[in-house]
């Protein structure tokens, strides 16, 4: 099955194993998991499915095989699609088969990464979708969940979409708060090309027409986040920028509102809701 983003490159499991032990540790607590130590008889082997019980895009594989192999390097793990793959109901996206007590012990933590990962790229899937007839790019923004980010992201671009900033120290972004300490648009801009290295872009946020006006009088940035116009000013604003920079919108970005967004000639759709509160995709673990 053919992927939205073929192209992928999965995080090394040395940037994504902290996060998961860490899961595994916050789960079973000091006394590992007592259910299954009272119920099920040690040494049985298992087999488990996981299947998708919604339609949608997968991500998060990787992480959801270290949740079993963190606690048992013997457990055998196959992926049977790749994270970026369209899935539909009732389909198979991996296999897990160990001993009962490891398979149970990792499941919940495989589940729930799995299944919020799943869940950012469906959505960033369905945003791509919808403005795919514009030359407009998807972005997640740094609204994601604490010690989260590299994971969240990674399911951005398995769903089709692109990165924003990584960190505070990727780019320099001005937004208002920084402008009214600053005194304006131009102290703000004159003071951040004085600071900012070759390689480090500058970005400026701007809620008016009046406000764009100024910054290009002043020199410009590399690129401008239009907050919250309309699709109206946004065409306004994409004329007066004129290609020299990049014009990206951002604020109440919706599957309803993008597609009119887009068409109004900017570059980049900026969404934060994508990370830090889209809902989780569907999906079960099931022996036998």
């Amino acid at each position: 099955m053919r992927g939205v983003n073929d192209g992928l490159t999965e995080l090394p499991d040395i940037l994504v194993e902290p996060l998961i032990r860490a899961a595994l540790l916050e789960d079973l607590g000091i006394a590992g998991d007592v259910t299954t130590d009272a119920v099920v008889a040690p040494g049985i082997e298992v087999e488990a499915i996981f299947r998708a019980r919604v339609d949608g895009v997968v991500a998060g594989l990787s992480a959801a095989r270290l949740a079993f192999t963190l606690l048992d390097p013997s457990v055998r793990f196959v992926s049977v699609l790749r994270d970026g793959a369209r899935v539909v109901t009732g389909s198979e996206i991996a296999r897990v088969a160990g001993r009962a007590t490891t398979v149970l012990g990792g499941e919940r933590v495989a589940l729930n990464i799995l299944s919020h990962l799943s869940g950012i790229a469906t959505a960033t899937n369905g945003i791509v979708r919808a403005v795919s007839h514009t030359k407009a790019r998807v972005c997640c923004t740094r609204k994601t969940l604490p010690g989260l980010r590299s994971l969240q992201k990674y399911a951005v671009r398995a769903g089709g979409g692109a990165n924003h900033r990584l960190r505070l120290d990727d780019a320099i972004l001005i937004k208002d708060n920084h402008l009214a300490l600053a005194g304006g648009v131009r102290p703000a801009l004159e003071r951040a090309r004085a600071r900012a290295g070759h390689l480090v872009k500058i970005e400026l946020e701007v809620d008016t027409l009046s406000q764009l006006a100024e910054a290009i009088a002043a020199g410009g940035a590399d690129a401008y986040l239009l907050d919250n116009m309309s699709p109206a000013l946004l065409r306004e604003a994409v004329g007066m920028i004129g290609g020299r920079a990049i014009a990206e919108a951002s604020g109440g970005i919706t599957p309803q509102t993008a597609p009119a967004i887009a068409e109004a000639g900017v570059d980049v759709l900026s969404l934060g809701w994508l990370t830090h509160t889209v809902r989780a995709l569907d999906i079960g673990l099931d022996i036998g």
